[in-house]
Parts: structure tokens; C-alpha cells; sequence
């Protein structure tokens, strides 16, 4: 069954999983019923959490949990969500980008899933029991790169593969303010050009988000958090369609707007 959606998801700090209080938390466990009712065959995961120097995915049989994350509560170093791998994908997603120009992708034989993968998962398909597959994101790179490996990887769509991005539209954490501040404007601009620029389809404007953007170093420090929305983009086509489906805010600059990207009949 062929997917027309990828999906660009603002996952937050890994509190998400056990804490009820952080409003991004009912959009993921809503996911099935209200936001994505297809089941997917496999899911591709490209995760701010995976830097590495040159694409690489996880080929493994089952998936661990990574606890990448230190000084949380000790609730959140019990949970285990651990899907099956994706090896057959892992390989697919090789080839589809080899194919594209891309000169080197590694494998990572012993690889799980890290937070940005497992916490939005664990509430968007908790019986945990479709394969995943994780693509690493270069932070050395810019955006074009990361919308071209999108645009290598649209094929997989057509083989019921969800392709998920997993980062922040604004990730700023050392910026962060106690919960209830208001939103400072520089994130609330950042944020509402990005919102306006994707549903408008500006594209290459959010590929030079560096130029075109205000406040971009302001809303990510480092472009680890944002590179993933490049790929979900350019798996959807240059003519999708973008969709806000949930804006939520945490620690006064943290951005959960999540996008869905739907591509043309």
C-alpha cells in the first residue's frame, strides 16, 4: 500500500515519556485515531539524536532502547520500547541513496533506537510491533543536502514505508525558561515564519533557513533538531503539500509544531 504522507515531529525533551503534564503528549497518543490512521509497513526514522560524518543506518533484527540522556528522573531509564529492526529497509535506504550521488552510507550492525525515535514511538504505536529503521542526519551539511536524501528516499513511500522526521522547530536549550514564561518573540517569529513558509510551499527558503529566516541561530544553535524536517520534506516531493498538525510550547523555547507533508495525487 502506498503512503502519500511524511511527517516532520517536534519531540520535545525525553520527559515527554513519562511526564503528563507536557501538552505535546495527547497529539502523539492520538496518533492512530486522529492523526494517521494508515498502517504503515515498516517506518523510516530520521533522528536529530544520530550525527554521524556520512549517512548510516541501523541494520539490526531487533531494536534496544538508548538511553541518550543523563541527570532524568529514574522512571524514564526503565521504559523499553523495542520494536523490530528494519534490516530489509536498511538496505533499501542504502541503495535508493547510493543511487542519488551520495558517495559513502554506513551500516551500524548494533544500533537501537535513541529518544528521538523511541518517545514519540512508544505513544504513536505503542504495541511496538512494526519494524523501525533509523537514518542518521550530517550536521557538518546544510539543508539541500538533507532535502536531497529526502528526495532519494520518496520510492520508499510507494512501498508503505513511513518516513518520519524527528527533531524540534525551535530548539533552543540554552535559552530555556521556567514553564508557564511567555514565548519570546524571537522563537514565536522563527516559529510563524517557518509555519507560513511551508504551507505557502517556500521550499527552498526553509533549505536556506540560514539566510532567510529570523532569529536562526537564535531558534537552533546547532542544526541537529531541524535537519530531519529536510528530509521528511523532500521525501514528500517538491510539490507536496504541508499541514500544521499540532503547535505546543515547553520551557519557553522548545517547539513542538509538528508537519504532515502530503504529496500530489
Amino acid at each position: 500500500m502506498a503512503l502519500m504522507e511524511t511527517f516532520y515531529l517536534s519531540h520535545g525533551a525525553p520527559t515527554l515519556a513519562i511526564d503528563e503534564t507536557v501538552p505535546a503528549r495527547k497529539f502523539f497518543q492520538s496518533w492512530q485515531q486522529g492523526v494517521y490512521r494508515e498502517k504503515p509497513s515498516s517506518i523510516l526514522v530520521i533522528s536529530a539524536h544520530w550525527e554521524t560524518a556520512q549517512p548510516t543506518v541501523n541494520v539490526v533484527d531487533r531494536n534496544d532502547t538508548i538511553y541518550d540522556f543523563y541527570g532524568f528522573p529514574k522512571p524514564l531509564y526503565q521504559i523499553k520500547y523495542t520494536p523490530p529492526g528494519a534490516p530489509e529497509l536498511a538496505k533499501r535506504v542504502k541503495e535508493l541513496l547510493l543511487a542519488s550521488g551520495i558517495e559513502h552510507v554506513d551500516e551500524d550492525k548494533k544500533r537501537g533506537l535513541d529518544h528521538g525515535a523511541w518517545v514519540p514511538l512508544m505513544f504513536m504505536y505503542p504495541e511496538a510491533d512494526i519494524p523501525v529503521c533509523q537514518l542518521s542526519v550530517q550536521s557538518d551539511r546544510d539543508g539541500t543536502h538533507h532535502y536531497n536524501m529526502g528526495k532519494a528516499l520518496a520510492p520508499l513511500r510507494e512501498e508503505g514505508v513511513l518516513i518520519l522526521g524527528s527533531g524540534s522547530a525551535v530548539h533552543n536549550l540554552g535559552s530555556r525558561l521556567p514553564d508557564g514564561s511567555p514565548v519570546p518573540s524571537w522563537a514565536v517569529e522563527f516559529d510563524n515564519w517557518l509555519k507560513d513558509a511551508l504551507i505557502e510551499g517556500r521550499y527552498e527558503d526553509v533549505n536556506h533557513y540560514e539566510s532567510k529566516a529570523p532569529h536562526p541561530k537564535m531558534a537552533h544553535p546547532r542544526p541537529d533538531h531541524f535537519y530531519p524536517l529536510h528530509v521528511a520534506m523532500g521525501a514528500a516531493g517538491e510539490d507536496s503539500k504541508a499541514k500544521l498538525v499540532h503547535s505546543s510550547w515547553t520551557d519557553g523555547t522548545l517547539s513542538y509544531a509538528s508537519y504532515q507533508f502530503t504529496a500530489p495525487e
